[in-house]
């Protein structure tokens, strides 16, 4: 069955269709984030010089190692992109899902033994802890 539309019809209905896509882009083009009240730890890293590529990829790798062993640690990022200060090589991240992850992990011995490793390496080295109230 076919309705007729006056032309003034299929007009206005034209028009409501154009904006109810117009509507539509607009929400779907939102720009949406969460504040998650994760912790965020962000480390870079200078190396000292004569320090090998496996060397610095070894202390970079100990990091995911820990990540596996030490609970509340929910992500890490271990590939650092776009380093500053500028004269620094390398960075990581390690996200933990509560304070308390986050401070456990500053006292284990896991955390302690990789130091205990691979700070010889490192000329020096900047951390920062982020999170949401």
């Amino acid at each position: 069955m076919r309705i007729p539309f006056a032309s003034s019809g299929k007009i206005i209905m034209g028009g409501l269709m154009a904006l109810g896509l117009l509507a539509g882009g607009y929400v779907a083009g939102q720009n949406r984030f969460g504040q998650p009240r994760t912790i965020i730890h962000v480390v870079t890293i200078q190396w000292n010089p004569g320090v090998s590529v496996a060397q610095k990829q070894r202390a970079l790798n100990g990091v995911r190692e820990m990540a596996a062993q030490i609970p509340g640690i929910k992500n890490v990022w271990i590939k650092g992109d776009r380093i500053q200060p500028r004269e620094f090589n390398a960075a990581f991240a390690i996200e933990f899902a509560t304070r308390d992850a986050a401070d456990a992990y500053a006292e284990s011995p896991i955390h302690k033994a990789w130091d205990d490793k691979y700070i010889p390496l490192r000329a020096a080295s900047i951390s920062v802890q982020v999170t949401n109230p």
